[in-house]
C-alpha cells in the first residue's frame, strides 16, 4: 500500500494519528496534530510549521542511515512542503492573464511562455512498464494553450506512445543552459490520432517526416496537460501549481 503523509507537517500518515473532521469521521490528508474537528489545529505559516518540525530532526535521524543537520533538514523541508495540499493555494498560477498573488512567482509565466516558444529543444519524459522513467529529447511543442497545454508531434509506432498509452503520466522539462535556467512540468499526456488534431500542428516540410502527409498513419499528436511544477532562475527553485 502507498505510504501518505500529513500534508501540513509531511509526517507519515497511519490510522492511529490521522485527524478528525467536524463529525469526528477520520480525516485522510493531515495528522491529529495538524487538524483536529474539521480544522487546523494552529494558523501559521509554512515557514513556521517548518521551523516547528525542525526541532525533531533528532527523531527523524532515528530512521536514517546517515545523520542529518537540522539546517539540512531544514533545506529538504523547504523543497518538499510547497507539494504539500495546505500549502499549494499559496503558490497556485492560473493559466489566465492575471499575475500570481505571490511575487516570487511572477516570473513563472513569462518563463514558461518564452522557453516554450524560443528553445529548439524540450525534454519530455515517460513510465515504463517497469515503473522507470524515460526521457526524450523532442523538437518544441507546436501549439500552446496559455501554459497549461502543449503540442509536440511523434512518431504513432513509437515507444513513447506505448508508454503514454499505457501511463499518461509525464513530464516535460525546458532547459535555457546560457541563461541558467531551467523549468520542469508534470501532468498527463495524451495521444491524439484524430484529422482535426493532426491538421492543427502540421507544417509544411513535415512529408520530410512523414511522407503520407497529414494522414500519414505514423503521424500523430501529443498533448501535454501541466497540473504543477518547478523552476530554477536566478539561483533559486520555485515551485507552482497551476488552474
Amino acid at each position: 500500500m502507498e505510504q501518505k503523509f500529513c500534508q501540513s507537517c509531511g509526517m507519515p500518515l497511519t490510522p492511529e494519528v490521522l485527524g478528525t473532521n467536524a463529525d469526528g469521521s477520520k480525516n485522510e490528508d493531515y495528522c491529529m496534530y495538524c487538524y483536529k474537528d474539521g480544522g487546523f489545529t494552529t494558523d501559521c505559516s509554512m515557514d513556521e510549521m517548518i521551523e516547528h518540525c525542525a526541532q525533531f530532526v533528532g527523531e527523524v535521524n532515528k530512521h536514517l542511515p546517515s545523520q542529518i543537520t537540522k539546517e539540512e533538514y531544514i533545506g529538504q523541508m523547504k523543497a518538499y512542503f510547497p507539494h504539500l495540499k495546505r500549502w499549494r493555494k499559496s503558490i497556485t498560477v492560473g493559466n489566465d492573464d492575471k499575475m500570481p498573488d505571490n511575487p516570487a512567482l511572477a516570473p513563472v509565466k513569462p518563463l514558461i511562455g518564452q522557453m516554450a516558444d524560443t528553445l529548439p529543444i524540450a525534454f519530455i519524459s515517460s513510465v515504463d512498464s517497469d515503473g522507470f522513467p524515460y526521457t526524450k529529447a523532442m523538437l518544441a511543442p507546436r501549439k500552446r494553450e496559455g501554459i497549461k497545454v502543449f503540442y509536440f508531434t511523434t512518431n504513432t509506432f513509437s515507444l513513447r506512445v506505448a508508454h503514454y498509452r499505457a501511463n499518461p503520466k509525464a513530464s516535460v522539462y525546458f532547459c535555457d543552459a546560457e541563461g541558467f535556467k531551467g523549468m520542469m512540468l508534470r501532468g498527463t499526456m495524451e495521444v491524439l490520432t484524430d484529422a482535426a488534431s493532426k491538421q492543427m500542428i502540421w507544417r509544411e516540410g513535415d512529408t520530410e517526416y512523414y511522407p503520407g502527409g497529414v494522414s500519414d498513419p505514423n503521424y500523430c499528436v501529443l498533448k501535454f496537460t501541466a497540473t504543477d511544477g518547478r523552476f530554477y532562475s536566478d539561483f533559486y527553485p520555485r515551485s507552482f501549481v497551476i488552474e
